[in-house]
């Protein structure tokens, strides 16, 4: 990577901290009702609706497998657009705008394999050395999922 800044929004699962390229929200949501759709993959977490437009919903920690996320008063929905699809990521908390060096960027290492590499871009040391998993957002739905996502989308 050059020496350039990436600017990413920072969210929280669990308490890890993740961060997706600002370029690709649209918003940050305070949590809101979810209508759940049957017969779609459980990652789904529903739909809602924003301003007018139908948004599939994400359940982050339930694509990461960390178990179904809970709402709590800090919860958003991180709207976001990749591959022109428009989709809210259901997180933990995110409110904070980061700028990354690009040289502060690292390859995921490769003890991080299958599936789950596939979601990350690179590791960054961030504040008071914490790491930043950067998300790939073209690979956090799988072709299946992402077919769902475009039926749903309205």
């Amino acid at each position: 990577m050059n020496n350039s800044e990436v600017k990413v929004i920072v969210f929280h699962l669990n308490n890890e901290t993740y961060g997706v390229p600002i370029k690709q929200v649209i918003s940050i949501e305070r949590m809101q009702h979810i209508t759940r759709v049957p017969h779609i993959s459980d990652v789904v977490k529903g739909v809602m609706n924003l301003r007018g437009a139908i948004i599939p919903v994400i359940d982050m920690q339930k694509r990461f497998k960390m178990g179904e996320g809970k709402e709590i008063g800090e919860t958003r929905i991180i709207i976001v657009e990749s591959d022109d699809i428009t989709v809210g990521l259901m997180v933990d908390k995110a409110n904070v705008v980061a700028e990354i060096q690009s040289e502060a960027i690292g390859e995921t290492p490769e003890i991080v394999g299958g599936l789950e590499a596939e979601y990350i871009i690179g590791i960054a040391k961030w504040q008071n050395d914490d790491l930043l998993i950067l998300l790939n957002l073209q690979r956090v739905l799988t072709n299946e999922e992402l077919e769902i996502v475009k039926q749903i989308e309205v």
